[in-house]
């Protein structure tokens, strides 16, 4: 299918003073709601129910400043290009017409356009705008970069975004709820395994993990350490900062130990009592393993 003219030159072609123009002339008019329907391909799906109750109460004031882009499908029945929220927020405030632009756009065109708009606006979860990127390749039948060409994104940000798809649902879900954020996200779809993203993803909830302890956990699972063992030894290296009261197993001396030599890259001595009072040793070999030990420990205080 051959691009329209107005395509491919960038948001400013397209997007006007919030709303989208498109080939063909316009004129505004006063259109019946009762006659307009919301573009089923509208990548927007959540629609933050107090921001509209706000939006319907100004508009029951002043009525509806910016009109609504539209294109007409037959004599009673219009389709939204641009502008669902304005139009939900109209019909809550009990308006019975709405002032539209009226524009000729293809099917595709419309697809297009709708995620452009959204997408200059920021009103898009991750969730959806990977969907819409989704969308639009497999209707227009576009490669990553043409699409990058087309709506003025990176290759790779679009890339990051369809990675998102890969998860699993429940995780999918969670990034939509904003129960965790794409940088989460994009750190466990770094992991092969389904159940054991689940498992991060609900550490990340339970826990409040920060992006950076992802990553953590992230790498030593790739590195081939097992989940358990990892959350054991960063519990016990939790207490031992914390120095808190509880007193630890043999088997948690024992992962913290492991966790210390493979740290400082060297083996650790450790001991420690009944009461809890011991001793940590680290042993080297030479004056170069003493200075690399050395800044290691400038590292931390930095």
């Amino acid at each position: 299918m051959a691009k329209k003219s107005a395509l491919g030159r960038g948001l400013d072609a397209l997007i006007t003073m919030d709303d989208v123009q498109v080939q063909g002339s316009s004129s505004i008019s006063e259109i019946a709601i009762s006659k307009i329907h919301p573009n089923p391909d509208q990548p927007r799906h959540d629609f933050d129910a107090e921001a509209l109750a706000e939006l319907a109460a100004s508009i029951r004031q002043v009525g509806v400043v910016q009109p609504i882009t539209l294109r007409q499908i037959d004599e009673d029945n219009y389709q939204i290009i641009a502008g669902e929220r304005r139009y939900r927020a109209s019909q809550m405030a009990g308006l019975e017409q709405i002032p539209a632009y009226i524009k000729t756009a293809a099917d595709d065109d419309v697809l297009e356009i709708a995620l452009i708009e959204n997408i200059q606006r920021e009103d898009l979860n991750s969730i959806e705008i990977a969907l819409a990127y989704q969308n639009l390749l497999d209707t227009l039948n576009l490669t990553q970069e043409q699409l990058s060409e087309r709506i003025g994104k990176k290759r790779t940000t679009i890339a990051n975004y369809l990675r998102l798809l890969k998860l699993p649902a429940e995780i999918q879900m969670g990034i939509r709820d904003k129960k965790i954020d794409m940088a989460h996200a994009r750190t466990l779809v770094t992991l092969d395994d389904p159940a054991t993203q689940i498992e991060i993803y609900e550490l990340i909830i339970e826990e409040g993990l920060s992006v950076r302890k992802v990553e953590e956990y992230v790498k030593a699972l790739n590195g081939g350490e097992n989940l358990q063992e990892i959350k054991k030894e960063k519990a016990a290296v939790q207490t031992a900062k914390s120095g808190g009261m509880h007193k630890a197993t043999p088997e948690e001396f024992e992962l913290l130990k492991k966790h210390l030599s493979k740290f400082f890259d060297t083996k650790i001595q450790f001991t420690c009592n009944e009461q809890g009072k011991g001793k940590i040793s680290i042993p080297f070999k030479s004056e170069e393993e003493l200075e690399r030990i050395i800044s290691v420990f400038d590292q931390l205080k930095k």
